[in-house]
């Protein structure tokens, strides 16, 4: 029954975390309290946010961004507003059914309007639609203003008697410094709520959120503070119209939320913030003519100019690097960003691999002694060789005589076939074709400016025809001695025209081994440079079964060592195409990356002592090719593998520098056999690393047989998990 109405709970939670860019239920936990310091308030803004997701859900609306808070926290505002300005009744109640379906549409509609530019809506709806029923109910002459701000003590006094007069005028009577009197009192207004109370505790529920949000939130005020300072305006209108929150909240968007934090975004928060400053002012003006408060639009103005210059940018000299993937924290966002980067900054939109089966030799690379130089300068030429380093048997005579002679050349990537020569003779041994250069040749478009193009090949040996539709890895003719070429071999390059002469254009290669001075390793994307021997990852079938994850794969496992006993994985694919394995006892999800030669562990989501959790860190990089000792390194995000209190101070130092290190280590077993292995043991370990030693360590196994994943152990200083697939 949770499960079915997850949605509407975890929507109303986040609806109010929302209102912080957060969906941190320990915060939840925390605002929701205080929008009830004023009771009729925290009742009118939870009122309004069930109207407003249960309408959405009636409407159809999606699941996700109900549950995400997105539709919600503006109709929270408004309610909370309404509560506070004007007085309970039923009247009010039937105003605030209406002004929670009409700030839904308004959502929805900027969602529309400026969704397609890929910018939030922020907090627009509930300015709006506050503005026009505070407006409007100049005229509702049975809808009564609030009077409770009048008499408070009145108020105190019926709810607590004298203590709680007494404890409010001790309270109100500590000498707070104005400028921290003045942070909380901003803080507090964001949920209409003006008193330094209200204020700490959410400055509370920020720390605990986020400690780079809450630093964050310190710095745009006193940037605020000191730019009012500095212009000589008066402070006083920070302080008693409450608009610092203004300040606030620019500086976690700008800060930590839409931008990855970073010292570049601290600075940019103290050249933006003095904008807000200037829009508050001169905002305050005009609006005062219609008696209506600023609320947060200076802050959505900022904001969306900001984000929406960013869009054009053609180089990254600010320093400021935008989100990709929205994790709802600065601190996820931020290590699961530099993770990403670390891990994947090499690699393309088109992954493209070796044109050959087989192991081959780097003959000339980039920028080659011969003939890759200028504008042609990003291609290579490939042989093959034997095991004294030579290309050739014999005598090397003939073309026969060398090993890549009439050996199959394949297609680098997915693509059309766009051009063809075929009918080159090829050459006898010494001799060049200088007429026709690039000999017999095949060029295969991949996108509207990106192809791939194979010379020197064999006469007539070409197995495709102009416009086939071809995949990676399908041959396409043979290595031969036609054109510019003295001696057998296979001259690949990537270029943006689709002309036999094309220019080259650099490009790496992806997931292949490469043998350099006598050490063999995998290289997920890079370019291979002369002498290199390499070649394209074979899938093992063990290895494949047992670590391919398609849609629709069931996995189950008998468990020793944790308390569910039996577990269930499926693998699926979200609305957004972002594929992950979820557990179905504790809802856990490990979000994946597919390809054809390997599998990356992305992300995890849930509860971090199921074994899914544990399977994530296990195989968080599994390549299916089978290498003799080959051995891989990763790291994690941070926040993934450290648990919160080793990473508070971490949290608080991360968008300068990081101190803690989570690294990932795979061992494939060593086999001297040259048939490879159906029975396998894979053994690594995680390690947490603080100020560079090690603090911590598991240690991992996989069993494989014929039909893949056997056993799987997981052993640590307080876990020992052994499960068996079933």
């Amino acid at each position: 029954m949770f499960q079915k109405y997850e949605w509407f709970w975890t929507g109303f939670l986040n609806s109010y975390t929302q209102i912080f860019f957060s969906d941190n239920r320990g915060f939840a936990a925390i605002l929701i309290p205080v929008t009830f310091l004023d009771f009729f308030a925290g009742l009118f803004g939870m009122l309004s946010v069930l109207f407003t997701n249960t309408t959405a859900r009636l409407i159809g609306f999606d699941p996700l961004k109900i549950s995400k808070g997105y539709y919600g926290f503006n109709s929270l505002l408004v309610g909370l507003g309404l509560g506070i300005y004007y007085e309970p009744g039923i009247v009010l109640l039937i105003l605030l059914a209406i002004a929670a379906i009409f700030t839904l549409f308004i959502s929805v509609t900027l969602e529309g309007v400026i969704g397609k530019y890929y910018l939030p809506h922020l907090s627009l709806p509930f300015v709006f639609a506050l503005w026009l029923l505070m407006l409007s109910s100049r005229e509702f002459y049975a809808l009564s203003l609030n009077e409770r701000g009048i008499y408070t003590l009145n108020d105190l006094y019926i709810i607590g008697g004298h203590s709680l007069v007494a404890l409010y005028e001790w309270w109100n009577q500590l000498d707070f410094p104005s400028v921290f009197r003045t942070y909380f009192l901003s803080l507090g207004a964001i949920l209409f709520q003006f008193s330094v109370l209200s204020g700490m505790l959410v400055a509370l529920g920020l720390l605990i959120y986020s400690r780079i949000a809450f630093t964050l939130s310190f710095l745009g005020f006193f940037a605020a503070w000191c730019f009012y300072n500095i212009i000589g305006a008066d402070l006083t209108e920070v302080g008693y119209s409450y608009v610092g929150f203004n300040y606030i909240l620019t500086a976690i968007a700008i800060g930590g939320f839409f931008i990855i934090p970073s010292a570049w975004s601290y600075f940019w928060v103290l050249l933006v913030v003095p904008m807000v400053s200037i829009v508050t002012i001169s905002l305050g003006s005009v609006l005062s003519v219609f008696q209506l408060p600023v609320y947060a639009l200076p802050f959505n103005i900022v904001v969306l100019i900001f984000l929406y210059v960013l869009k054009f940018r053609i180089s990254n000299r600010s320093g400021l690097q935008t989100l990709f993937v929205q994790r709802n924290s600065p601190e996820r966002n931020l290590y699961s960003w530099l993770n990403y980067r670390e891990r994947f900054t090499g690699r393309t939109e088109i992954p493209v691999r070796l044109p050959f089966f087989g192991e081959w030799i780097v003959t000339q690379g980039h920028n080659g002694p011969h003939t890759h130089k200028n504008d042609w300068k990003y291609a290579w030429d490939f042989e093959m060789v034997d095991e004294d380093g030579k290309t050739y048997r014999k005598k090397g005579d003939y073309p026969e005589d060398y090993y890549c002679f009439n050996k199959p050349v394949t297609a680098p990537a997915d693509g059309i076939v766009e051009e063809i020569t075929d009918d080159i003779e090829d050459n006898i041994i010494g001799k060049r074709n200088l007429e026709h250069n690039w000999g017999n040749t095949v060029i295969v478009k991949h996108s509207d400016d990106f192809y791939s193009k194979m010379s020197h090949l064999k006469k007539h040996s070409v197995k495709v025809n102009r416009g086939d539709r071809i995949r990676q890895g399908d041959p396409i003719g043979l290595c031969g001695n036609s054109g510019n070429s003295p001696y057998p071999h296979l001259h690949f390059q990537l270029q943006s025209t689709p002309y036999v002469g094309s220019k080259t254009r650099s490009h790496p290669v992806s997931n292949y081994y490469c043998n350099r001075d006598g050490k063999r390793k995998l290289v997920e994307t890079g370019i291979p440079e002369k002498d290199d021997l390499v070649s394209n990852i074979k899938a093992n079938p063990s290895l494949k079964k047992a670590f391919q994850l398609v849609p629709g794969r069931i996995m189950e496992f008998e468990v020793e060592g944790l308390p569910t006993k039996q577990v269930r994985w499926e693998v699926k694919v979200d609305n957004y195409l972002n594929r992950y394995v979820e557990c179905e006892e504790s809802g856990s999800k490990a979000y994946f990356e597919p390809g054809p030669a390997m599998v990356h562990f992305v992300h995890f989501e849930g509860d971090r002592t199921s074994l899914l959790y544990y399977y994530y860190l296990a195989a968080y990089k599994i390549t299916f090719g089978f290498e003799s000792g080959l051995q891989l390194t990763d790291r994690f995000p941070l926040n993934l593998v450290f648990n919160q209190n080793k990473m508070f101070f971490q949290d608080l130092a991360a968008p300068f520098y990081r101190y803690l290190r989570a690294t990932y280590e795979l061992n494939y077993p060593e086999h001297n056999s040259h048939i490879p292995p159906v029975d396998m043991e894979l053994n690594g370990s995680v390690r947490k690393k603080v100020w560079n030693r090690v603090s911590g360590q598991w240690r991992f196994l996989f069993k494989l047989d014929e039909k893949g994943l056997r056993e799987f152990h997981f052993n640590g200083r307080d876990v020992q998990i052994k499960a068996k697939c079933v």
